[in-house]
């Protein structure tokens, strides 16, 4: 992130609780960043972790049964035909589309690929080694706009003060370690830290994501 343009860019405050504020404060800082060119959408994200966790290598694994990070994208902000990316450490990627969501009866997409993605994690750590503590991991993603071809709006670069309705989540998971190797903790559940906040433990009310104004 060392680019003009990234440097330009404002983080995104802390993210919370995916529930709101009135839950715990995230164990972990989690911030992002976003700007755009007439090709691609760019989002970045920093993430705290003293535990680099990920062992999913193959495409479309559901990536978030481990640590991750993931983003949401409604173009037209209707809550029809929105799209879902997820990221791990090991720069393994699920890419989903949705016709609507899942309590409305809404069928996941996996079929749904993005031609031209650029996606590139760095770590400040050592992966799937308990005998470290680390310190987290970066994630640089660039969404080309043609990608975004499902739904009534053209798969194009978005009109100066044009909205999307866009979130961010990162999935994490108590870990212990067992014959040196990182497992869940069992009968424990994910922490779900957002960019902004569901009410509920479920990215899929996109009514609830932030609104973003292309400048």
């Amino acid at each position: 992130m060392e680019e003009a343009a990234w440097q330009a860019a404002p983080w995104t405050p802390l993210f919370v609780d995916i529930e709101g504020n009135a839950k715990p404060k995230p164990r972990f800082k989690t911030r992002a960043k976003m700007t755009w060119d007439d090709q691609y959408f760019y989002i970045a994200a920093e993430m705290e972790e003293p535990d680099l966790w990920a062992t999913y290598d193959k495409h479309d694994m559901v990536i978030f049964h481990e640590h991750d990070f993931e983003a949401f994208f409604d173009p037209d902000g209707d809550g029809l035909h929105y799209f879902e990316f997820e990221i791990n450490a090991r720069n393994t990627g699920w890419d989903l589309h949705l016709d609507k969501p899942y309590k409305d009866k809404g069928k996941a997409d996996n079929g749904w690929e993005i031609p031209g993605l650029k996606t590139a994690v760095s770590l400040r750590g050592t992966l799937n080694d308990p005998r470290d503590r680390d310190q987290g991991w970066t994630v640089e993603m660039a969404f080309p706009w043609s990608a975004f071809n499902r739904g009534p709006r053209a798969a194009v670069a978005p009109k100066p003060g044009e909205s999307w309705k866009v979130n961010f989540s990162r999935v994490e998971w108590q870990l212990r370690v067992r014959e040196g190797k990182y497992e869940k903790v069992p009968g424990t559940k994910e922490d779900n830290w957002v960019w902004s906040p569901q009410g509920v433990i479920n990215m899929h009310v996109p009514e609830k994501w932030g609104t973003v104004r292309f400048r």
